[in-house]
């Protein structure tokens, strides 16, 4: 499948930046935006949620599912001093578990629904999607910033 090649892709590339210098870790990729550091911090957040939505929509379909506020994630979780060695093992683990639910479900439970709880319905297969593309855009943004 497409979609678990390019979720595998992406893991390796990610993990990657988890292991840069302090120095790249500080850079942002325009002015008042998140550095490299907090960027890492939040794809692992990020990843931790749709992996809780994705197991939810498979498990127990229909249901309603809050937003979280990924700005006060930030801030009152303090990403700018999070322990990345944590971040980068749990990003790990969701990651593989997502690739292994895709390939389980992604096609015999897609369909899947749930309520977003500011988006309205969303389907299993979109929250798959989701990872990926959020995950692109949040790489596109590192490598903005480790040019500048």
């Amino acid at each position: 499948m497409e979609l678990n090649s390019k979720l595998k892709a992406t893991k390796n590339q990610v993990l990657q930046y988890y292991e840069l210098p302090l120095e790249d870790l500080g850079k942002t990729y325009a002015a008042g935006k998140w550095n490299i550091r907090q960027i890492l911090v939040h794809l692992t957040d990020a990843e931790t949620v749709l992996l809780q939505r994705i197991k939810r929509t498979i498990a127990n379909p229909g249901q309603t599912i809050a937003a979280f506020d990924q700005d006060k994630w930030a801030v009152e979780l303090e990403y700018t001093h999070f322990p990345l060695h944590l971040s980068s093992a749990l990003f790990e683990a969701n990651r593989d578990t997502i690739i292994y639910l895709a390939e389980r479900f992604y096609l015999e439970k897609g369909g899947n629904t749930y309520r977003h709880s500011e988006v309205g319905e969303r389907t299993l297969k979109e929250e798959f999607d989701k990872v990926l593309w959020h995950c692109q855009d949040h790489i596109k943004q590192i490598e903005t910033a480790l040019k500048s």
